[in-house]
């Protein structure tokens, strides 16, 4: 083959020489614009995963790598004049020019042809796919073939809200080092890790607000080195910042739809970037390499081959890029938990992606895991040997919770007229005994018209509160588990068939009359509802509050409004559901105003030493709708009239909803209510593990956990 490789960064070198080696007749030529010793990078990070892949790629440059390293096990955070380390962190760094050396010396070794100082531009004989087999795009983030070929490759490019600056230094740091410094400017942060026996990466980061405050919009290179030399005066030990054409830019996570166009293939940066904050690209890219080349390696037809590549990596691409969503989300907002205690704002860090968890953390540093524990058991627990965040008590108002996990028993569709069955008296006791601190029962309905169906269970007449009073009695008497109602009213999703039958499926005969803040059925063969007139309101009003007092005498020890889901209180926030031109429409200010009267009329009835707790949609899942921003204001409002938690939960507010689950969906929503508005929530999510649970927990981003499992 006749393989031309545009870009002599680590992606393009390594690939090139891989393919040479796999095969000495291949004509294989590097085409790179800089001379062989430009690199604008400094220290590069590996993975112990990455270094076996290329180990098993390529012995000789292995080796010359694994000499070079710099390696250590720890992590610092240097927070509010503490440092808290985290061990057990297996790192590897080399300079990007060692590595640089490393692979060209390998290329010329192995007969693969370098031409530096070689510019290769739109329309260049050089790089035609025409006159090559194989033309490799491994030209950077600002990829020249990208763009050449955009209508296939269908690019995106996404803009972060931070800036950042990519600094060297002359002081070796003895562990991967995040610095948060704040002054009246904002708050900066420092990414910084050795990787030579001499010199250290030091990224400087923050907000673009707080970059422009401190006039960096309009610093020169040297004024810049200047300003972060003094902010960091104290952690560089007089130590000095070194520049490489070192200038102030904000990341761009790279996306294309595919890889390749005919013979022409992305490699790297070029095919995807992930932000810094994770890791390395080189790391990724040079994973691109060998498994490029083992492809082409693998297959004689290039069509194949390449479409191998790329069903190979990019999954794994994929989930590297969402990682690092996350973990640049964090910086993002990182002034989110300046709050914190130290030793919980450093394993919130760590945690930050998904990645790295609890048990992982206690395997690699049970030292720092002891520390953490006992921090978050300490504000609640007297007991001497701390247990995991998951069985550290919760108190709301006069109510405790032995440990912060919620069950919740699916829905039955077993109650005749609201009255509750056998059947929701066994599932709470089965759910009490399983050990939850909290059981929570399914909707209940707070009018017979306010039933999702007709075997919704409801909390409207005094029958009701005196069967759900043996019930919960029965709890108490055997376990130490507290018990909550969610009462609601199902609005334009009511009248519906059992949920065996098919979600939404209305009834055939026998339905009553719907409710709605305007006109809309909630699907093409839903009932519409009535718009609700002011009277009717009312009337709905004294219903909830009304059951508020069904459920004080039944013993319930906390009650839960439901402002979720598409039911009645959710459909009036949101603009998707909410029409109206009256005061309870329009504007955020107006929609919540029905859902804020509901809840004062139950808080005025509810006992004040029983916490009242509102479970609340995050996000409608689509363009126009309800969203996490909205979703923070009414959880102020709610915290200002006292609600004590707010359960997250998202989406169904109506039928075509687009949902984006994943592991741990509902937490980066659970997390910023939690800290931006500083009250309890609890999350839920698909959460099966107790390991999930005390992450989430001793991460400070949520307050209790739905165990997803299921109650028998």
């Amino acid at each position: 083959m006749r393989i031309v490789t545009v870009g002599g960064g680590p992606a393009g070198l390594y690939f090139s020489l891989l393919m040479k080696k796999a095969d000495p007749t291949h004509e294989v030529v590097v085409l790179e614009r800089n001379p062989p010793d430009a690199t604008y990078g400094w220290g590069v990070v590996f993975s112990e995963e990455t270094l076996g892949a290329l180990r098993e790629a390529d012995v000789p440059t292995y080796d010359e790598i694994n000499d070079s390293f710099a390696r250590w096990n720890a992590i610092d955070i240097r927070y509010r004049g503490q440092t808290i380390r985290s061990r057990g962190h297996a790192f590897s760094a080399i300079s990007r020019k060692r590595l640089l050396d490393v692979l060209q010396r390998r290329c010329r070794q192995l007969g693969v042809e370098l031409r530096f100082l070689t510019e290769v531009e739109r329309g260049s004989k050089l790089a035609d796919p025409a006159s090559a087999d194989l033309v490799v795009g491994a030209d950077g983030v600002n990829s020249l073939f990208r763009t050449q070929h955009a209508d296939t490759f269908a690019p995106s490019l996404d803009m972060h809200r931070t800036k950042f600056i990519w600094f060297g230094t002359d002081l070796v740091f003895r562990a991967f080092t995040f610095i948060f410094r704040d002054n009246e400017h904002g708050l900066f942060q420092v990414h910084a890790y050795p990787f030579d026996a001499a010199t250290s990466t030091f990224i400087v980061e923050c907000r673009e607000r707080t970059w422009r405050s401190a006039g960096l919009d309009q610093a020169d290179e040297q004024e810049s080195i200047a300003y972060c030399q003094k902010l960091f005066a104290e952690d560089l030990g007089g130590r000095s910042l070194l520049s490489n054409r070192s200038l102030w830019v904000s990341f761009v996570t790279v996306r294309n739809k595919t890889w390749h166009d005919g013979n022409v293939v992305l490699l790297g940066d070029a095919a995807h970037t992930a932000h810094f904050t994770i890791g390395s690209g080189t790391k990724l890219a040079m994973e691109d390499a060998v498994a490029l080349a083992q492809a082409l390696t693998r297959r004689r037809d290039l069509e194949a081959a390449l479409t191998e590549f790329e069903l190979e990596r990019q999954p794994v691409v994929e989930r590297f890029q969402q990682a690092a969503l996350e973990s640049s989300a964090y910086f993002e907002s990182v002034n989110r938990y300046a709050s914190f205690e130290p030793v919980q704002f450093a394993f919130n860090l760590l945690t930050r992606s998904g990645r790295i968890t609890h048990l992982e953390l206690e395997k690699r540093d049970p030292g720092f895991i002891a520390a953490v524990d006992s921090w978050y058991a300490s504000r609640t627990d007297e007991r001497r040997l701390a247990p995991p965040p998951l069985f550290s008590r919760l108190k709301l108002r006069g109510l405790e919770m032995a440990n912060r996990v919620v069950l919740s028993p699916a829905s039955q569709d077993a109650a005749e007229e609201g009255m509750p069955s056998e059947d929701h008296s066994a599932l709470l006791r089965d759910a009490a005994d399983a050990g939850a601190g909290l059981v929570l029962t399914e909707f209940l309905a707070v009018s017979a018209h306010g039933r999702i169906g007709p075997g919704t269970p409801g909390l409207y007449a005094d029958e009701h509160a005196s069967t759900w009073l043996r019930m919960v009695e029965a709890v108490h008497a055997s376990s130490p588990s507290r018990v909550g109602a969610r009462i609601g009213h199902s609005g334009s999703r009511g009248a519906t068939r059992p949920r065996v039958d098919g979600l939404d499926r209305p009834l055939r005969e026998g339905a009553w009359p719907l409710l709605g803040p305007s006109a809309d059925p909630y699907t093409r063969l839903s009932q519409v509802p009535h718009p609700m007139s002011a009277a009717k309101m009312r009337e709905v009003k004294e219903d909830f509050a009304s059951a508020a007092e069904h459920g004080r005498a039944a013993g319930f020890d906390l009650l839960e409004l439901d402002m979720s889901h598409g039911y009645l209180l959710a459909s009036f926030l949101s603009p998707l559901t909410n029409h109206r031109t009256d005061d309870y429409g329009g504007s955020l200010a107006n929609r919540i105003r029905y859902p804020l009267e509901v809840f004062e009329a139950v808080r005025a009835v509810w006992p004040p030493d029983r916490p009242l707790v509102v479970r609340l949609t995050a996000t409608d899942w689509l363009p126009g709708g309800f969203d996490i921003e909205d979703a923070v204001a009414v959880a102020g409002e709610l915290h200002i009239r006292g609600c004590d938690l707010i359960q997250v939960v998202a989406g169904q507010t109506v039928e075509h909803d687009r949902p984006v689950y994943g592991r741990f969906y509902l937490v980066p929503y659970s997390d910023r209510i939690r800290n931006e508005v500083g009250m309890p929530t609890l999350v839920s999510g698909g959460l099966t593990t107790a390991d999930e649970i005390n992450t989430i927990l001793a991460a400070g981003r949520a307050d209790m956990c739905v165990l997803d499992q299921p109650i028998n």
